[in-house]
């Protein structure tokens, strides 16, 4: 059973552009995991259910970049990408689009440190410096937003 969808707080979460938050969801699960539960649902419902919905949105918001980009590829990469479930949900995204999805294999799914060290390089290469007093960081920003200079 799919408890979220079920419920109809698809509507706790939303997102804008290409950004998203969960907090909204996991707030709603929180106050009310023990009332499902005495309901009948258990947990795997309850995981299952935020998976599903979770994992939509991460759908949604890859096919809006696809969109945008004009791509009809994706990769699917980082640590959530490890998940058979998100690949097979962005995997029937991109067959429905006329497109495909790449996954790769568990060693690049892991951690995106190298990706971000390479990101760094190509800026690096194309002249663009940060000084370490100008440097900061932020969970909050859109990469879409940022400078990209390659």
């Amino acid at each position: 059973r799919i408890l979220l969808v079920h419920w109809g707080f698809l509507s706790v979460f939303e997102f804008q552009g290409m950004d998203c938050s969960f907090s909204g969801i996991t707030t709603q699960l929180d106050k009310n995991a023990c009332k499902w539960l005495e309901e009948g649902y258990t947990k795997e419902d309850l995981c299952y259910s935020l998976q599903e919905t979770v994992f939509s949105m991460l759908v949604e918001i890859t096919e809006r970049a696809m969109a945008h980009v004009g791509s009809n590829e994706v990769l699917v990469v980082g640590g959530v990408g490890c998940n058979v479930r998100l690949q097979q949900m962005i995997a029937k995204m991109a067959e429905q689009r006329g497109g495909s999805a790449c996954v790769t294999d568990d060693r690049y799914c892991i951690d995106n440190g190298a990706m971000i060290a390479y990101t760094g390089l190509l800026q690096f290469k194309q002249g663009y410096v940060t000084e370490m007093d100008k440097s900061r960081t932020t969970q909050r920003c859109a990469a879409c937003m940022l400078m990209r200079p390659f």
